[in-house]
């Protein structure tokens, strides 16, 4: 092992270290900085392990880094995870993006779709009401045909009916609560697209309105 005050070229080096010339290209001699110092040897100075190094191999030298630290290792996985999730962020992106500009050659056709869409919740809402008019009147003929059993169990097929028609009831009033939350839903989701739309659209000179 040699320690060198300052950087050498690699003939220096393998004169330094006793080697044959004529064989130095079969070598790998590695070089690092010690306290200001140059260490060389075949094979690596221990002193080199964890820091960053020159090696010359085969006439050519090349740069190695250090080892990262348990810090930086660290890091460094955190970083490819955000890279990671990122990519597949911007090829999500790019997926939607693609359909998006596939399915539409207008702004207009957007609106089109989302009024179609908001037809849709509007029939389904209106079927709703009718479900839940014909479920309430049911609830008051089972009503009746309780009174027939007040002193005695209701009969298995009644006690279905009754259950049946109170689930009945129950979903029809949920759809009908949720149908201004769906319309808002649809009617923000298809203005969002609408200006992805223009955004890709300007970008791309397609026309936006026809």
């Amino acid at each position: 092992m040699a320690l060198l005050k300052k950087p050498l070229s690699l003939f220096a080096v393998i004169l330094l270290l006793g080697l044959d010339p004529n064989i130095a290209t079969a070598v790998q001699i590695t070089c690092c900085d010690v306290n200001k110092q140059r260490i060389c040897g075949d094979p690596p100075p221990p002193q080199c392990l964890h820091k960053p190094k020159k090696v010359f191999k085969k006439g050519v030298a090349h740069e190695v880094e250090a080892p990262p630290t348990p810090e930086q290792r660290v890091a460094r996985e955190a970083a490819a995870v955000r890279k990671a999730e990122e990519e597949k962020l911007a090829d999500e992106q790019a997926r939607r993006d693609r359909a998006l500009m596939d399915s539409y050659t207008s702004e207009k056709e957007i609106d089109l779709a989302r009024d179609r869409a908001l037809a849709d919740i509007d029939k389904n809402a209106g079927q709703a009401s009718a479900r839940l008019e014909a479920a309430l009147k049911q609830q008051k003929k089972l009503e009746l045909d309780k009174e027939f059993y007040q002193k005695k169990p209701l009969p298995a097929r009644l006690q279905a009916q009754i259950r049946d028609n109170n689930n009945e009831i129950a979903t029809q009033q949920k759809t009908l609560r949720e149908k201004d939350e769906s319309s808002a839903a649809i009617r923000a989701r298809f203005e969002a697209d609408k200006a992805r739309y223009r955004q890709i659209a300007r970008g791309t000179g397609r026309t936006t309105q026809q």
